[in-house]
Parts: C-alpha cells; sequence; structure tokens
C-alpha cells in the first residue's frame, strides 16, 4: 500500500512538470511530409490560377502561407530544443574580412566561399538541399548562406542562424 502511495504522489509531482517541457522537435520524417504537404500546395496554387477563380487562387495562397508558417515554427522549435547544434565556434572569415548584412542576389568574392566555410551537413541543420550542381550552403559570420558557385550571387540568406 505503501509503494502504491508513493508511485501515486511521484505521478502527481511530475505530471505538472512534463506539461511545462517544449514541444518536441519534428523528425525527420515529419519534416519530409511537411515539405512535400508545401510542394502539393505550390501545386495547387498553380492548378487554380490556370482552372479556378479568384476564390479557389486565394484559398491556395492562404492554405501555403499556414503551411509554411507552421514549417517554420516546427523549425524554431526544434532549433530552440537543440541549441548545441547550432552553437559553433568564431567565424574567421577570410583576411579583411568586414561582416555586413546580405541579401539574395549580392555577389560574393570567391574567398567567402571556398571550402573552408563550406556546410557540408547541412540536413544536421534542417537546410534544404541545394539545387543541383554548383550550389553550396556557406557559412559567413552566424548567417547562413545560399551561393550559387558559379557566379559567386546568393540565391538564399538565413540571418542569425548560429548562436
Amino acid at each position: 500500500m505503501r509503494k502504491l502511495m508513493i508511485a501515486a504522489l511521484a505521478a502527481t509531482l511530475l505530471t505538472p512538470a512534463m506539461a511545462v517541457t517544449p514541444a518536441s522537435a519534428q523528425s525527420r520524417g515529419e519534416v519530409r511530409r511537411d515539405t512535400r504537404e508545401i510542394q502539393r500546395d505550390r501545386r495547387d496554387v498553380r492548378q487554380a490560377r490556370a482552372y479556378g477563380n479568384r476564390g479557389d487562387v486565394r484559398a491556395a495562397r492562404q492554405e501555403l502561407r499556414e503551411d509554411r508558417q507552421e514549417r517554420r515554427e516546427d523549425w524554431r522549435d526544434y532549433r530552440n530544443t537543440h541549441r548545441s547544434v547550432y552553437t559553433t565556434g568564431r567565424y574567421n572569415g577570410p583576411r579583411g574580412y568586414r561582416y555586413r548584412p546580405v541579401s539574395v542576389g549580392y555577389r560574393f568574392a570567391p574567398a567567402y566561399y571556398g571550402r573552408n566555410y563550406w556546410i557540408n551537413d547541412y540536413a544536421r541543420y534542417r537546410l534544404p538541399r541545394p539545387g543541383y550542381g554548383y550550389q553550396r550552403w556557406v557559412r559567413y559570420g552566424n548567417d547562413v548562406v545560399l551561393i550559387d558557385t558559379r557566379s559567386g550571387r546568393t540565391v538564399q540568406v538565413y540571418n542569425r542562424f548560429f548562436y
């Protein structure tokens, strides 16, 4: 009887603590499913533009926005619960390096996207797969930048990616 009472007391004390813990992060399979859902939503928007009326297009766009927002929130939850993955060493840029925020279309000098700055394990950081061929994820300060290595142009930017 005593063991039963102690177990019941422990369960009541642990239950509120478990309710307060942050949401669990998504598995890779769930991330993949979310990405497929967004791709389906994009297809639905294209079809609504081609064959639907304004209401259909508006509804398809709204659904796409909501799914993208949900994926961003899931990624933020993952990032907050796996903080150690996004805490890396100090960034040492090329000679004469001076950080300045960049946007899509900015052209980097080749020294900034050399092998020393590549992020080879993009899946570890839940980054999308770079385009086939000449695109690479590169660390630039605490940012992560997708660069077309043929031209040095920025394709995508995630500011304040690393802690």
